[in-house]
């Protein structure tokens, strides 16, 4: 499934800051960043249950905002994109490595 991880970190003290880091480390394990707080996961349940667990436990919910958004398959017909960023196709693109 894709999912789309949104996050505002409070970055006003060090400790948002160290949240705001981990956040974006643990999403990047993950998934590719489209936006500077937005990242694309291709997950299974299990992965996205983890995903979200491990998130949950580094916010603040006080100050802080999480947000998961489940992309119905076909994709194709649910994403748009305009401009310059183009996300990668996992499934049919090659990969140099």
């Amino acid at each position: 499934m894709l999912i789309i991880v949104c996050y505002d970190v409070s970055t006003e003290s060090a400790a948002g800051r160290r949240r705001l880091r981990n956040v974006a480390k643990r999403c990047e394990r993950v998934g590719q960043r489209v936006q500077k707080s937005v990242f694309e996961c291709r997950l299974d349940k299990a992965q996205y249950e983890s995903l979200e667990r491990d998130l949950l436990a580094i916010i603040d919910p006080a100050s802080d905002c999480l947000r998961f958004y489940r992309i119905i398959e076909p994709v194709e017909i649910h994403i748009k994109e305009f401009g310059k960023f183009r996300a990668t196709d996992f499934e049919n693109d090659s990969l140099l490595v």
